[in-house]
């Protein structure tokens, strides 16, 4: 069993959501990177999603565009990425890890070559925002051949006749975005997470995550009933943001919001 599938098989049993949180590998630099990682997986994530700093980060709002503007600017490559997946790794042995990334990022580097090099790191699955199932057969083979979990997206918008292929390509989770348009904090959790999760059901027993725009408690309480996995990334993101050349109050007020937003995923 996977590190992914056994960390959903655990927190079913715990009778909770898995907490999937997100930031952007390198950001602010690499050593206050590590730190902010290890506090994450510390405070009660139970999968850490790690961006992977790029140019064009076209799904992403101002917050996350603005993380990985500072981790480019701190010399984080893809090299420099690995390494910190290594470096996780070596600590937490049984956190899944993830990538958020984009074609070009894979694809520049050589998919076999990429993606072997990075299950080599400790990675367990991939995401890739802007390469549809249609199109990833490459990434799919050579995820399946390294043994990394891929992990699909479906929308408001995706067509039901879609959904089946998104899962067919989907071995990790499938990955809600639940709303349009990009990431950032909002007022309020979308509305139609009962739905949208009941309608990716049907085609798949996959574990199903809902993200963007949750970063309350009580947002994840709510896609917490429904859900097998919260995605949280700009409120957390935001820590880094609000103290920045401060480390240490980075890693403070990261560990009190983890802690905070992590206690909503436990169903009553």
């Amino acid at each position: 069993m996977t590190r992914l599938a056994e960390t959903f098989a655990r927190v079913r049993a715990q009778k909770r959501a898995a907490f999937i949180g997100y930031v952007c590998a390198g950001d602010p630099d690499f050593e206050t990177s590590l730190a902010v990682c290890r506090t994450l997986l510390q405070s009660g994530v139970d999968i850490l999603e790690l961006g992977v700093p790029f140019s064009d980060p076209l799904a992403d709002g101002p917050t996350n565009q603005l993380a990985a503007q500072r981790a480019l600017e701190s010399g984080m490559t893809a090299a420099r990425v690995l390494e910190l997946v290594r470096r996780i790794r070596a600590e937490f042995p049984a956190a899944p890890l993830i990538f958020y990334t984009y074609y070009n990022l894979v694809f520049a580097n050589g998919v076999d070559a990429y993606i072997r090099a990075a299950k080599a790191a400790g990675l367990d699955g991939l995401l890739t925002l802007d390469l549809p199932p249609e199109e990833a057969g490459e990434v799919t083979a050579a995820c399946r051949q390294h043994g990394v979990d891929t992990v699909f997206i479906v929308a408001p918008t995706t067509p039901e006749a879609r959904i089946a292929t998104i899962a067919a390509a989907t071995t990790g989770f499938i990955y809600y975005v639940s709303r349009e348009g990009v990431t950032g904090v909002r007022k309020d959790a979308a509305v139609n997470i009962p739905e949208a999760v009941a309608r990716i059901r049907a085609h798949t027993k996959l574990p199903v995550a809902v993200g963007f725009g949750i970063s309350t408690r009580v947002q994840v309480a709510q896609v917490a009933a429904q859900a097998d996995g919260v995605v949280v990334g700009s409120a957390l993101v935001n820590c880094i943001r609000d103290n920045l050349g401060a480390p240490a109050k980075i890693v403070e007020q990261l560990a009190a919001v983890t802690v905070e937003l992590a206690a909503g995923t436990h169903r009553s």
